[in-house]
């Protein structure tokens, strides 16, 4: 038994990749389970507006800066680690084993009780992808930090809002014939996120004996395929039919994944990679230290119904477009002091609405996903379709929930940078563009059920490409924003009032410079 067990029912955790898919599900579960939570993330932000934000202290740190993670590691007896990348280039695998040293190296001088991580479940094999092999290291790193480690290595976990679910549900939604490589045919052992969280959340406090790693999944061991036919099968669809072609590399069908589903390519190519083995635990030594879960693991079957539940209702609580791609830009608009005298171009838009704010915050709100732009659908189209061919997001990733956004949210090719209910909402492009690109909407009240809105695009270019990326577009401005502008007012009550909208579009720094906010944006 370690000390961490004289600590009593409340401990002190950090957790890392809160704002992740599995942090974002396991933090509230925590303080629910009466521990006092403390959420590490770059951008505290993000975490601003969630549910479960106000019962959680955040810091700011971040795992590449080890100056960082110090304050974030004292007086703490757990720190979970939930943080990996799928989607970068081969590099990150020398980022990741850094960012796992700094935190190890932290934990160890602050003291730390217990780390607890989650890796992916795997053979013993020379063959393992990149995404695995990198996963294992971090694995070692941790469990040689001279901290009592628990590592838990799961495989595919099925849950709303999962990338792996999410390239079951779109691949046989969309496709009743599909080519596939020969993983196809390997076993897996999937694992629903239900029971992933009930193992994290038994981590904290389990009997350790020592550091070690151990594997954790559900009842059922399926051949891919397999996993699509019963998904059909609960989705009320016909049988799947499934021809393997040995030809059919992982780039390749990472690129087809891509195409088809809301995953992009390089996320669906390290998935892929992933199954080119086996994925079956080797043994079922966890039972020893962590019982199973009281109603018994969660059949495959039922862990599908349970996410097409979710999502039929709205209730996804994360997804795996929380974290933002590698290589999407980060930085928040910029205040004045950063970027004067750049070239900064702004398209401005204001217009007086015949509805109260309230109306046309719910508008506002609920724009992207299935709702749409409000203009020029076709533009929309094409450049979600170029983005997904240039490597980029698209628009495929939709939003979370129909209605509510909160800060962190992936919108279609966007992430809400900033909302102020109800009157402000901040959008930072993640699309491929030669420079930074915001989307911004603000609302002011300008009498019994009249607001104004004010629309507002800014494009930050990067070198001579931004700027001919910009002018290349500029034609079509006129049509999206005025468009854009209109149809919302028009959605929001009835329309906009005469002499409406105001216009003043530039590329001028000095235009720019009175077209944005003093102060921190």
């Amino acid at each position: 038994m370690t000390e961490l067990q004289d600590a009593g029912p409340s401990l002190r955790v950090l957790v890392t990749g809160a704002t992740g898919y599995i942090g974002g599900r396991l933090a509230p579960r925590l303080v629910e389970a009466g521990h006092r939570v403390r959420a590490l993330a770059r951008n505290p932000d993000k975490i601003s507006d969630v549910p479960w934000a106000a019962d959680v202290e955040v810091v700011r740190g971040d795992l590449t800066e080890p100056g960082s993670l110090d304050d974030a590691c004292r007086d703490i007896d757990v720190v979970y680690y939930l943080v990996h990348s799928m989607d970068g280039p081969g590099e990150f695998i020398e980022s990741e084993r850094r960012s796992a040293e700094n935190l190890a190296a932290a934990a160890r001088r602050a003291g730390v009780g217990r780390i607890v991580y989650l890796g992916g479940l795997h053979s013993e094999s020379d063959r393992l992808s990149t995404h695995l092999r990198s996963r294992s290291q971090v694995g070692e790193i941790l469990l040689s930090s001279g901290v009592p480690t628990i590592v838990l290595q799961a495989g595919v976990v099925i849950g709303s809002g999962s990338a792996s679910f999410e390239m079951i549900r779109h691949l046989t939604n969309r496709l009743p014939v599909m080519t596939t490589p020969r993983w196809v045919n390997n076993r897996i052992q999937p694992i629903a996120i239900r029971d992933v969280l009930y193992y994290l959340l038994a981590a904290a406090t389990a009997d350790l004996p020592r550091s070690r790693a151990y594997d954790i999944g559900g009842p059922d061991v399926l051949r891919y395929g397999e996993m699509m036919q019963i998904y059909a099968d609960v989705a009320g669809l016909p049988r799947r039919r499934i021809l393997v072609l040995p030809v059919l590399t992982p780039k390749l069908a990472g690129l087809w994944i891509g195409l088809v589903t809301p995953v992009p390519p390089r996320i669906g190519r390290a998935l892929i990679e992933s199954l080119s083995t086996d994925a079956v635990a080797s043994e079922h030594d966890i039972d020893a230290v962590i019982a199973p879960p009281p109603a018994g693991a969660t059949r495959y079957r039922d862990a599908v119904a349970l996410a097409l539940r979710r999502i039929e209702n709205g209730d996804v609580e994360t997804t795996w477009a929380n974290a933002s791609p590698t290589g999407a830009p980060a930085d928040p608009l910029p205040s004045d002091p950063s970027w004067a005298g750049e070239v900064v171009y702004t398209d401005d838009r204001s217009i007086d609405c015949n509805a109260s704010v309230d109306q046309v915050w719910q508008v506002i709100e609920g724009v992207g996903g299935e709702t749409g732009w409000y203009s020029f659908p076709l533009a929309w189209t094409a450049r979600g379709w170029l983005d997904r061919l240039a490597g980029g997001v698209g628009l495929a990733r939709g939003r979370r929930d129909p209605h509510a956004l909160h800060t962190g949210d992936a919108l279609d090719f966007w992430r809400v940078e900033r909302i102020q209910r109800p009157h402000l909402l901040r959008l930072r492009a993640e699309m491929r563009t030669p420079g930074g690109a915001w989307l911004e909407w603000r609302l002011e009240p300008r009498g019994a059920d009249v607001t104004r809105l004010h629309q507002r695009a800014i494009f930050f270019p990067k070198g001579l490409a931004g700027q001919l990326y910009w002018y290349a577009l500029l034609p079509f401005h006129g049509i999206i924003f005025t468009g854009m502008a209109n149809n919302i007012a028009a959605a929001a009550g009835h329309g906009p009032l005469p002499g409406q909208p105001v216009v003043a579009a530039t590329g001028d720094p000095d235009a720019a410079t009175e077209a944005l906010p003093k102060g921190r944006a």
